[in-house]
């Protein structure tokens, strides 16, 4: 989305979607965060009738990441706050680190504690 024409066009498309609750069009991110109950595939489908190259956005806000520095979810190209949305990000929670990062937790009731 290059010029205001470009968002004027996206705007269009994604407004008229049926389940669309609120939308956001960010021309510097070159984003398009839609909210509702409606499916991915048909908001790029009507993106992409506009003449748009479109796909998933791949990043996640780094707070969200159980390890954020694992092999391929560190991207120099993704906006501050963000990584590489990939599966060893988040972590398995049956994997031993998991299970002692979860011993120590406040959220945990059966949680150990160090006076």
């Amino acid at each position: 989305m290059d010029c205001e024409g470009c968002v004027r066009k996206v705007t269009h498309a994604v407004k008229d979607l049926e389940g669309v609750e609120s939308f956001d069009v960010n021309q510097k991110q070159q984003r398009v965060i839609v909210t509702g109950y409606v499916d991915s595939k048909e908001v790029l489908e009507e993106v992409r009738n506009t003449g748009k190259a479109t796909d998933i956005w791949p990043f996640v806000p780094y707070n969200l990441v159980t390890f954020p520095y694992v092999k391929e979810a560190y991207d120099i190209k993704a906006p501050t706050g963000f990584v590489r949305n990939v599966p060893d990000a988040m972590g398995d929670p049956k994997s031993p680190e998991m299970k002692l990062m979860r011993l120590f937790d406040d959220d945990n009731p059966n949680a150990c504690s160090i006076v």
